[in-house]
């Protein structure tokens, strides 16, 4: 059993726009920079920004237009659904990187993102740029019997979206890419589909009955993919159910799984930051408590 610190609430400052409740609730992707960090929410219009070295109020960076409703159901509908966050290295109009935001792809509305600039220090610098994920979410529909994206890491010249199962379907699938062919076509508005180059399945053990189900990743210097996974007791892409148990699992570089650890407690983690040292991997995650009126929480743990 791996056990859980918690470290922080991910609440706002008061003066974040549109932060109602003051924080972020649905918490489903994690990159860290330094001491910044950086959180996507499945429920949100916006990124949170957070550090990691005072535990002072977040802030949001907007990233589409438009307010979503109030009402959990209504919200539920109408969200962009953004479940993961990756950081992208320097490349055409991004000399210092970026962030890609995507959606799960689980519902037509729920299949764009956004690219963010980042500054020599790692800061988000200018406007977000929305695009397009079609090209590379409108082929895997062939793939999966229900598609939904939680995860993606950039790793060397790919780009790897992790697919989640659920308790019916527990397909859970690494998907890949050229990293070069994804950003040409999310930068292009009449981009032709890209193919994965490959899709590698995962079946990550179950705990009740209930299968583990990626949630998120993070790369690892030496090519190895740590992931977070939680048994949650729903049959489809779409509604959520009591989270029975969580995981933390290491990939190696070449897509092997070589264990799954299980948390202390069922926390359902939906965001993974990994930092590896000489004898050890420090991990921070976040969670989706699945109720607006819950902050998700900030843990930390680490792995021998």
């Amino acid at each position: 059993m791996i056990a859980l610190t918690e470290i922080r609430k991910l609440d706002l400052s008061a003066e974040a726009p549109g932060a109602q409740p003051p924080h972020i609730s649905a918490a489903s992707g994690l990159v860290c920079i330094g001491s910044t960090m950086y959180v996507v929410a499945d429920d949100e219009l916006h990124l949170g920004v957070f550090s990691t070295a005072v535990h002072e109020p977040g802030r949001l960076i907007r990233l589409f237009d438009g307010v979503l409703p109030n009402d959990k159901t209504a919200r539920k509908r109408q969200k962009p659904d953004l479940e993961a966050l990756a950081l992208v290295p320097a490349f055409r109009d991004f000399p210092h990187g970026a962030l890609l935001a995507l959606g799960s792809g689980s519902r037509s509305n729920r299949c764009r993102g956004a690219l963010l600039g980042l500054d020599p220090s790692g800061a988000v610098s200018g406007l977000p740029h929305e695009v397009d994920l079609l090209p590379i979410l409108a082929p895997l529909h062939d793939a999966f019997a229900e598609l939904n994206i939680e995860g993606a890491v950039v790793a060397g010249d790919e780009l790897r979206l992790f697919q989640r199962g659920n308790a019916r379907h527990a397909d859970n699938a690494i998907i890949r890419y050229p990293l070069q062919q994804v950003l040409d076509a999310v930068r292009c508005s009449n981009s032709d589909t890209v193919q994965p180059s490959a899709i590698d399945r995962f079946d990550l053990g179950s705990i009740k009955g209930i299968p583990f189900c990626f949630t998120d990743a993070a790369g690892l210097p030496n090519g190895d993919t740590v992931v977070c996974a939680v048994a949650e007791d729903t049959e489809d892409a779409y509604r959520d159910g009591p989270c029975i148990g969580a995981a933390i699992g290491i990939i190696d570089k070449g897509g092997h799984l070589l264990s799954v650890h299980p948390l202390d407690r069922p926390y359902k983690v939906e965001g993974i930051s990994a930092r590896a040292s000489d004898d050890r991997i420090d991990l921070l995650l976040v969670t989706d408590p699945d109720e607006p009126s819950i902050p998700a929480v900030l843990l930390s743990t680490s792995i021998r």
